[in-house]
């Protein structure tokens, strides 16, 4: 039996990276190839030309109670914008009727004390197969984390397919879970646990099950 139809917001629908996301999450990126998905494209007044160009089989407007009537996937806020940490903030106070466990934010740290890489032997620590720790916890760090601002040098537009990206990944495992076992990292608001200050957005490991996410004590 076919699946209904799930409804997915996306605000600031005109721009690069919700340019770039739509096609991924048509295709089943984001929810799974058997997942049908209406999309709600919703920006402002301003941008209403250029969001015409993004007005195919979506729900593409100005108007805010139009974008979001019926929408599934919205009250699960993901905060891609920078900076994103503070942006997740001021959502969390001054948008209170969402709840807190809804509030995620994706942003990127490589994370090389957990990373493995998969080899013919199967999967291994990215620390032990590249064997160069001051590399790995410098240089490349430092790339990574800098690499939106050196696409934008180069291309003079924003890192818009690496944020899309980012941000299909994270609502996958968010609406459909990790998989048995496994955790991954993601920034929501912090419960003092891992002696990160309380109420703070802090990346955490955590569980995904059920659109719920669990911080994951045991790492700590």
């Amino acid at each position: 039996m076919a699946k209904e139809p799930v409804r997915v917001l996306l605000t600031g629908a005109a721009g690069q990276i919700d340019y770039a996301l739509v096609p991924m999450i048509a295709r089943g990126v984001m929810l799974g190839p058997d997942q049908p998905v209406i999309l709600h494209m919703l920006d402002i007044v301003p941008a209403a030309e250029a969001l015409n160009g993004v007005k195919w089989s979506v729900v593409a407007t100005t108007d805010v109670v139009a974008a979001c009537t019926g929408v599934n996937i919205a009250v699960m806020v993901l905060v891609v914008a920078n900076p994103s940490n503070t942006n997740a903030l001021i959502l969390k106070e001054f948008a209170p009727s969402i709840p807190e466990k809804k509030h995620n934010l994706s942003d990127k740290y490589p994370d090389v004390n957990h990373a493995t890489m998969k080899t013919p032997a199967g999967e291994k620590p990215a620390q032990e197969l590249v064997s160069d720790d001051k590399w790995l916890n410098g240089e490349f760090i430092t790339t990574v984390k800098q690499l939106g601002a050196a696409i934008i040098k180069a291309r003079k537009l924003s890192s818009a397919v690496s944020a899309a990206s980012t941000a299909c990944d994270h609502i996958r495992d968010w609406v459909l879970g990790t998989p048995e076992g496994t955790w991954v990292s993601i920034a929501v608001y912090s419960d003092g646990s891992f002696n990160v200050l309380a109420g703070l957005i802090y990346s955490f490991p955590v569980t995904c099950r059920n659109g719920e996410w669990t911080m994951n004590k045991v790492r700590e």
